[in-house]
């Protein structure tokens, strides 16, 4: 981080290459859908796993991962400092959340969230991940799992010391539920629709 200019220019690449919007490229390629108009218009893996099938989900969140670990793996060589990391972690987050190419929107966020931690805490990452996994096993519900997971990595990180990263945590978890608000009134209503039903309905 010597050359503020560089840093910025690293940051703005790191934006860009976040904000490919990769759930609509494999829709349009392989299913000739504009995923911004059906289902919840959500560019992000979900759905895409409900409206062109599991297996074009599964890539896509490859992928949105992938954009979220790869530029925070190589930042790790540039510099270890604390504040450059988080800085490129949410850099590559908000470019899949506030997308250059679809008009500053874009997906919700956690494939990119996960890619990030991933690498740069791995042990809370893993943990808020598996509650993460087993409440949207339980319930059906991705979008509470997701929130959950949010909630929880600040305070694995917190637990496990690494509160060089705690500050990102919580900038991400309210992205995450700025992204999710329509979400979180129908899981308060009771009105939000289990993923597994919406997945078989639309492969």
């Amino acid at each position: 981080m010597e050359n503020i200019f560089v840093t910025i220019g690293w940051l703005i690449v790191v934006y860009i290459l976040g904000s490919i919007p990769f759930g609509l490229i494999i829709a349009k390629a392989t299913k000739g859908i504009d995923l911004r108009e059906v289902g919840s218009q959500n560019t992000g893996a979900t759905n895409v796993a409900r409206t062109c099938g599991a297996k074009h989900g599964v890539l896509t969140l490859v992928l949105d991962i992938a954009k979220g670990c790869l530029p925070v793996i190589i930042a790790t060589g540039i510099s270890s400092s604390a504040l450059f990391l988080s800085l490129t972690g949410l850099a590559a987050i908000i470019g899949h959340m506030y997308s250059v190419f679809l008009n500053t929107k874009g997906g919700k966020g956690m494939a990119t969230t996960i890619g990030v931690f991933a690498v740069l805490t791995p042990g809370p990452l893993f943990w808020s991940l598996v509650i993460c996994i087993l409440l949207v096993f339980a319930t059906g519900h991705v979008s509470l799992g997701s929130l959950t997971l949010v909630t929880l990595l600040p305070l694995f990180i917190l637990v496990s010391g690494n509160w060089g990263m705690l500050v990102a945590s919580i900038i991400v978890m309210f992205l995450v539920y700025g992204k999710h608000r329509e979400n979180i009134l129908r899981l308060a209503r009771g009105e939000e629709q289990p993923w597994q039903r919406n997945s078989a309905e639309n492969q």
